[in-house]
């Protein structure tokens, strides 16, 4: 029986998470240590498109979802793309990226159904391809998403990303290993941005002063991720967990991770993604990983992840 299978990484943000909405540059980088994957095959029972996601407990048609439904939305985008209509089908897809807590499990699971799809009719998509694509779900994840996340889980690659230009793969001087604690809050995306951007349309020249320091954060970040300088990237990462907790976007769990993270010796740490939960990363050495991911379990992270940049 003819099958494909295909997967997407998860992803952190390292600088820039909301202001990257408001035209303000962002780095993100992918985790391959978490990853949907998405297999494909013709469905013996021969009557329709079978979604199946059993990590929800998920099995439908395809024609029996609505409009809104991002799995579906992948699908169908994609075989429009395809130019396929709609063959009798098993589309199986399962994940270990934690569900809204930052590390890009949406985007992740439409790009290996994008990926997935493609490979099964002999037509692989070129990853822009995959991120514009992604893109569209992405807007029902998220409501008006910078495409960031589409973008570095798409490419898979290190990016210096600013909405709506071409997107620059980041050089990275010496391996940065990172440290993600996931408070295990769940913390829809859509939700934090709508929040902020209802506070910046009270006060706009405020808000966007705001999002411009970090914006220059990133900049200068990005100079320092070029030429290996660690040390640099950590005390960036501390300014601008500052800047996130002025935006009232942090949590206490993030903020007590972030100290114990720092007292264990990170060259620095900071929330990334959305915010109100979710995780936060920690700039580690190889010398010190060990003792700060224990440290963060200790502090209350349901989950460690140890994820090393190139």
């Amino acid at each position: 029986m003819n099958s494909t299978k295909a997967t997407a990484p998860g992803k952190i943000i390292l600088f820039g998470e909301h202001s990257v909405v408001y035209g303000q540059p962002a780095i993100a980088v992918p985790v391959s240590q978490v990853q949907a994957t998405c297999t494909v095959r013709e469905n013996p029972a021969g009557d329709g498109i079978l979604l199946i996601a059993p990590d929800i407990d998920r099995r439908e048609y395809l024609s029996a979802a609505g409009d809104g439904d991002p799995l579906a939305l992948a699908v169908r985008r994609t075989l429009d793309a395809l130019g396929a209509g709609a063959p009798p089908l098993e589309i199986t897809v399962t994940s270990t990226i934690p569900i809204a807590c930052g590390l890009g499990s949406g985007a992740a699971i439409s790009a290996a159904i994008i990926r997935a799809l493609g490979a099964f009719f002999r037509h692989p998509f070129e990853p822009q391809q995959v991120s514009d694509i992604a893109f569209e779900v992405e807007k029902i994840y998220h409501g008006t998403p910078s495409g960031i996340d589409n973008t570095v889980v798409a490419f898979a690659q290190p990016i210096f990303f600013v909405k709506g230009q071409p997107i620059e793969r980041l050089t990275v001087g010496a391996p940065l290993t990172f440290i993600i604690g996931d408070t295990g809050i769940k913390s829809p995306t859509y939700k934090v941005v709508g929040d902020l951007r209802a506070r910046r349309s009270e006060n706009p020249a405020v808000y966007d002063s705001t999002f411009a320091r970090m914006g220059a954060l990133a900049q200068e970040a990005r100079s320092a991720i070029e030429r290996g300088d660690a040390v640099s990237v950590g005390r960036l990462m501390g300014e601008n967990h500052a800047i996130l907790r002025e935006l009232g976007i942090s949590h206490p769990l993030l903020d007590a991770l972030v100290g114990a993270a720092m007292d264990a010796g990170a060259l620095g740490a900071k929330l990334s993604g959305a915010g109100w939960g979710g995780n936060m990363i920690a700039l580690a050495t190889p010398a010190t990983a060990s003792a700060i991911g224990a440290a963060l379990t200790a502090a209350g992270a349901v989950r460690v992840i140890e994820t090393v940049v190139r």
